[in-house]
């Protein structure tokens, strides 16, 4: 386990004041600095280092669809202006992602508004389930819409009804491209599940996230020791020796996934009325495993892989492990299961490395001197990861966004309009 950060009266301790507006703070300047991405000709621009717009780059449907997502949970939260950026990506969603020859939603749409790779991702469809049940939440009228239709091709095209588990992908046409099976694109349709369960009540998506949880958790976790591993064949078995793109579908396991997962599995856990107590404990197992085959105890961070054994395999240190490094420690504490030291030196570690004090956002990579790197991510990456590392350790319950986020209303000092 790591040390306890050394007291530092401007980093956010768990339980004070000081706590919250530290995460206001931040979060008000990662909302300014992505509201400024809004691209008059569709979707969202991607944005350098410095806030500067990266002309020429795709519009990828996983990055509109956080957009949404993320400024639904500000809409939540009084986020003046929030509504203009939820309208625009669900423009986006609607008239240039979704496919009207096919059916479904491409993965990319070039500058001038045409197809750039129509292929039909599971990753992606999961984050249009998300946007639309946060949209929903936040009363974004063509919200409903837009649930019911993913949800139709969900159903029809991804949802493997006998596992209760996604297929991967598809080519464009719904034609299959492969027989890859991955556990990325699962956890976040759980998250997703979680979401649509919280916009609409429906109890069959709380019912499958926590059929994902059993599999991928419960079943294959831990008999992996609490390592997870990502890749699987057509049939569910672990494919150990799979590597494909660095980015979505590196070799290995992915210590950051551990911590998300044990976080969604806390948020099932409260809405399932904190009676399923395996979904507790595999949070518990998944997280300790996670922080001590992932932290960098010589530099701070968390390594993006390790091998079956534990061992680092690509100790490369990017932003989003810590984030939800962040989300799951927040939740332990939440339920009573500790993690104040933890948690203290994840923010102390993201504040000495990765919150970009001068232009705001956060570095997506540092490299072994520390610095700010490009070798994986061009510019900054949507907000998605790190705002809600800003915004859901400041909730009272595990989950329950809606009905919580009102409660920040008139705390975030910015517009974005």
């Amino acid at each position: 386990m790591p040390a306890p950060a050394a007291p530092d009266a401007a980093l956010p301790w768990w339980g004070t004041a000081a706590h919250d507006a530290y995460l206001l703070n931040d979060a008000a300047r990662q909302f300014a600095f992505f509201g400024r991405s809004l691209d008059p000709a569709g979707g969202f621009h991607a944005q350098a280092m410095d806030g500067s717009i990266l002309s020429g780059a795709v519009k990828e449907l996983h990055a509109t669809t956080r957009m949404v997502h993320s400024y639904a949970l500000g809409h939540l939260a009084g986020l003046a202006g929030a509504d203009r950026m939820i309208d625009h990506g669900m423009t986006a969603l609607r008239q240039l992602h979704r496919d009207s020859d096919h059916g479904g939603y491409v993965w990319s749409f070039a500058p001038d508004g045409t197809v750039a790779d129509g292929a039909k991702l599971a990753y992606g469809h999961a984050f249009v389930l998300l946007a639309a049940s946060s949209a929903r939440m936040a009363g974004h009228p063509d919200a409903a819409a837009l649930h019911d239709d993913i949800c139709e091709v969900i159903d029809a095209r991804f949802w493997d009804h006998a596992a209760g588990r996604m297929r991967e992908e598809f080519a464009r046409d719904w034609q299959k491209i492969s027989a890859y099976r991955g556990m990325n694109a699962n956890m976040h349709m759980a998250e997703a599940l979680l979401a649509a369960f919280e916009a609409t009540g429906e109890r069959m998506f709380l019912d499958r996230a926590i059929g994902i949880f059993n599999f991928f958790i419960g079943k294959v976790g831990a008999a992996q020791n609490w390592r997870l591993p990502e890749h699987f064949t057509e049939d569910w078995s672990v494919d150990a020796g799979y590597e494909g793109n660095p980015m979505f579908r590196p070799a290995g396991t992915t210590p950051g996934h551990s911590f998300e997962f044990a976080r969604l599995m806390l948020q099932a856990w409260d809405l399932d009325g904190c009676r399923n107590d395996d979904l507790r404990d595999w949070a518990v197992h998944l997280y300790q495993r996670a922080l001590a085959d992932g932290w960098d105890h010589a530099r701070g961070g968390i390594f993006y892989t390790v091998g079956a054994d534990g061992a680092p395999m690509r100790r490369s240190r990017y932003w989003w492990p810590l984030t939800e490094a962040i989300g799951a420690a927040a939740a332990l504490l939440k339920a009573g299961l500790g993690a104040s030291d933890d948690y203290s030196l994840f923010w102390a570690t993201v504040d000495r490395l990765f919150i970009d004090k001068t232009h705001g956002g956060w570095i997506p990579e540092i490299d072994e001197d520390d610095r700010p790197d490009d070798s994986q991510f061009t510019g900054k990456p949507d907000i998605y990861h790190a705002i809600q590392a800003c915004l859901f350790p400041l909730l009272p319950s595990l989950s329950h966004a809606a009905r919580e986020l009102p409660g920040l209303r008139g705390r975030l000092a910015v517009r974005v309009d």
